[in-house]
């Protein structure tokens, strides 16, 4: 530890360029192929889930699942900002963000029951997938634990100085917890190349963020550590990408970390054991008839003239197969030899 600490620069890189403060970017203006590719992502993370969330009831997921419908517009548009070799990692609703980054869908499915085809072999359920392949570094039960690993990652990226960047995930819930913090001071210290993205969903496990939160506006929570924060509305697809677009450009170019607060809302409880009385069924409702993320670009995609009714529809009965066939192997692969206790573990 000490011997990376001493490679570590506690100044900016002398050939990084000088950006201004961020400001929040207007939405990006998508192609018609950005549009549809966007429709497409969004709308398998929430067939996907909703069958997840099926399955949980039927029996065949055990533990905690925690369902991403609602918040598919922020990883599908953070996921069209980078290139290859940049991380993700991310806390217990990480279903979506392993689609996003392009993990099959029975792969993810088959983790969730508990089988040999599962991305972490049946041993990681729900809260815990990985793939280095895909540089997906988890899936993590621990609230806020995952933000010093992703911290690391971004060190490790400075230290081989390479141009990616560690895109780490974290709730409004987490957002208070100490080792946020800690990973604050280390990345502005360091100039870590790391965006701390905070899915604010107004309500952590089950508390409003008005009645857990002294201060509510996530964006400046890391004001006294000097790192520049925006708001992003995390229901607009679009919106997401233009603030993934800048945050990208700020750590690339040697800037240090950026912390963008998506904006966004779940229509599901915090887990599948929760009824969500905390809300009432007019303010989801609400959301949903208003800001649904898939109906806005499903909306645009017409208006545009770019696809139809029956384009969009067929559309859907892709995803529903893929959907459907993952469903089917996880029900029906094996589960894992007891053997397999033993590996891919440290004694």
């Amino acid at each position: 530890m000490a011997t990376a600490a001493k490679k570590a620069p506690a100044k900016s890189r002398s050939d990084s360029k000088s950006l201004s403060a961020p400001v929040t970017p207007k939405p990006v203006d998508f192609t018609k192929e950005q549009d549809l590719a966007a429709y497409r992502e969004m709308l398998l993370i929430r067939r996907f889930e909703e069958k997840a969330g099926q399955l949980y009831g039927m029996g065949f997921i055990g533990g905690f699942c925690h369902l991403y419908i609602g918040q598919e517009a922020v990883v599908t548009g953070l996921q069209m900002s980078l290139i290859e070799g940049d991380q993700m990692i991310t806390a217990y609703r990480d279903h979506g963000h392993m689609l996003a980054m392009g993990l099959s869908a029975r792969g993810v499915m088959a983790e969730l029951t508990g089988r040999r085809g599962g991305l972490s072999k049946g041993k990681g359920g729900s809260m815990h997938m990985f793939s280095k392949e895909k540089h997906f570094y988890g899936g993590h039960g621990i609230v806020g634990a995952q933000v010093s690993l992703g911290t690391g990652l971004a060190f490790a990226n400075r230290y081989r100085e390479n141009p990616n960047v560690s895109v780490t995930y974290f709730g409004d819930g987490a957002a208070n917890q100490g080792q946020v913090y800690e990973s604050f001071n280390m990345a502005a210290l360091w100039k870590l190349p790391v965006i701390y993205v905070i899915e604010n969903n107004r309500y952590a496990m089950g508390t409003a963020v008005t009645r857990a939160s002294a201060e509510t506006d996530f964006s400046q929570r890391g004001v006294s550590f000097k790192i520049p924060g925006i708001k992003v509305d995390g229901m607009d697809v679009r919106a997401v990408k233009a603030a993934g677009d800048l945050a990208t450009e700020w750590c690339r170019s040697g800037n240090g970390p950026m912390i963008l607060e998506m904006e966004t809302y779940r229509y599901r409880g915090h887990s599948m054991s929760d009824p969500a009385k905390y809300r009432s069924k007019d303010e989801v409702q609400k959301m949903r008839s208003e800001h649904d993320p898939i109906e806005q670009v499903k909306a645009r995609l017409i208006a545009k003239k770019w696809a139809s009714e029956d384009d969009l529809k067929a559309v859907d009965k892709d995803v529903r197969d893929i959907v459907a066939d993952a469903a089917d192997f996880a029900q029906t692969d094996p589960e894992p030899d007891a053997s397999e206790l033993w590996t891919d573990i440290l004694i």
